[in-house]
């Protein structure tokens, strides 16, 4: 990819906000040798959720998708804050999906793709990574999604 990322998100509308900060006793992201690991990331666009709720019961796979989208963005932010530029992502490595889900949901895997088609479309091949979808009772403040992700980084300049 010979454009900056940067560029490609902005060819893509996307718009990164600004990296939430931690409310509790953990930080964002924490760097070790040359993975950056972030904490989990809801659905938060002006500090507001996208979308509340189980899968399956208050939202459909759809929106479920829009929210794994926005969680992605929030990720990039988080790194961006941390590493200064998000040219220094050598690899999405793993992102780990959790869906809120009513008992009798199985497409998990779907609301899923709304995170990891963004990554790829953001990154091309750096963004094809490993990745576990789960479906959960619950999750903070009613989010329908949350997602942590394993970053491999290059060094500082």
């Amino acid at each position: 990819m010979s454009q900056t990322i940067d560029s490609r998100l902005a060819e893509l509308g996307a718009e990164l906000p600004g990296a939430a900060r931690s409310v509790a006793n953990y930080l964002p992201l924490v760097t070790s040798g040359s993975l950056a690991l972030t904490s989990g990331q809801l659905p938060l666009a002006d500090g507001q959720l996208t979308a509340q709720g189980l899968l399956g019961r208050d939202l459909d796979v759809a929106a479920g998708t829009l929210a794994a989208k926005q969680c992605a963005l929030n990720i990039l932010a988080q790194a961006k804050a941390c590493l200064g530029s998000l040219e220094r992502v050598a690899r999405i490595v793993k992102i780990t999906v959790f869906v809120a889900s009513a008992a009798d949901f199985t497409e998990q895997h779907l609301v899923a793709n709304g995170a990891s088609d963004f990554l790829v479309d953001v990154f091309g091949e750096k963004g094809k990574h490993a990745r576990s979808a789960v479906g959960v009772a619950a999750l903070p403040m009613n989010a329908p999604v949350e997602i942590e992700a394993i970053i491999e980084i290059t060094p500082e300049q």
